[in-house]
């Protein structure tokens, strides 16, 4: 049965490519669509931000006919800050709006915002409504099960979410005093998605990171989709690898060096598409090693792929790797 999220069809069990700060860019989108992403969402963009039109800001709201259905996704602790923000949003014409009440870490949390807003849950209700009620496309939330083990209130807040409006909810099945640590609590997310009073798809993330994962969360708990962050970056074959598991059961071949140095390759042209050949080939920098993990003696080559800012140079290098170690597994 096709999820929906509003009106827009996301297909029967939709894998979505987690917002990620610094790696959810066109160019890293794009490869995770071309190898099966369903949904996309931007990198989290500060309200504060857009309202005063900041250049790192704005240049987030970059979203390309290919990617859709695409989500901006916005973050702050300022309730007309918020509103302002969605309006913004929403001239850049994505598929839905998405509020993250999920980010851990310090500077945004402290300050109220990400999931900090999980210490007062009557101002996030509250300012979900504003963002809902300042939007005509569907808005949708990012969160995770509480603050701390004493606060997991996510099956009451999610009902209330969904009472002012949200279309569809994701949830990190960790608190945010956790951050990233420990295994991924799901119980409370299936709870969620088993909730009687919910209607709206229920959208399980954390430590997805294997087909075998994702078939057994979506057995055990019922989500309808999951949403995948860390083991998608440098390795967006992960997308495929799962829908070809859960339609046959069996596993699709792992990736060659050479699909590796292809796929580097092509991040490369998307990103110096979107931003130009110097600052394309900057921004490329924090990539290549995660396309190569594991590959032994590898430490050369890293070094000429990050300090050449000659297109050819690169290009050349990376057909070396693909020669060098032909033949290496994974």
């Amino acid at each position: 049965m096709a999820v929906k999220i509003g009106n827009i069809d996301v297909g029967d069990f939709p894998l979505l490519l987690a917002p990620m700060e610094d790696v959810s860019d066109p160019p890293f989108r794009a490869l995770c669509k071309e190898n099966g992403a369903d949904i996309m969402y931007t990198e989290f963009i500060s309200s504060e931000g857009l309202i005063r039109d900041a250049v790192k800001s704005t240049q987030k709201l970059d979203i390309y006919d290919f990617e859709r259905p695409i989500g901006i996704q916005i973050f702050g602790n300022d309730i007309n800050s918020m509103r302002k923000a969605a309006e913004i949003c929403e001239r850049a014409k994505p598929e839905f709006i998405d509020i993250n009440y999920g980010c851990p870490v310090k500077k945004v949390a402290n300050k109220g915002a990400g999931a900090g807003i999980l210490k007062d849950i009557p101002k996030m209700v509250a300012m979900t409504k504003e963002i809902v009620d300042a939007t005509n496309i569907p808005v949708t939330v990012k969160t995770r099960l509480g603050w701390d083990e004493n606060s997991k209130y996510i099956v009451e807040v999610a009902e209330q979410l969904q009472d002012v409006g949200i279309k569809a909810i994701s949830i990190h099945g960790r608190t945010r005093k956790q951050m990233y640590k420990g295994v991924a609590d799901w119980t409370l997310i299936g709870e969620v998605k088993n909730n009687p009073n919910m209607h709206i798809p229920v959208f399980g993330n954390g430590d997805v990171d294997s087909p075998e994962r994702t078939k057994e969360v979506k057995e055990k708990y019922g989500v309808d989709g999951v949403m995948i962050g860390r083991a998608a970056i440098g390795y967006p074959w992960v997308f495929n690898e799962i829908k070809h598991f859960l339609k046959t059961n069996k596993h699709l071949e792992k990736p060659t060096l050479k699909d590796r140095v292809i796929a580097c390759k092509r991040h490369l042209q998307h990103s110096i598409k979107w931003k130009g050949e110097v600052l394309g080939i900057a921004e490329m920098k924090r990539h290549y090693t995660n396309y190569f993990k594991g590959i032994p003696h590898f430490k050369e080559y890293r070094i000429k792929l990050v300090t050449s800012y000659n297109l050819d140079e690169i290009l050349a290098t990376l057909d070396k790797v693909e020669v060098e170690f032909e033949g290496v597994r994974f």
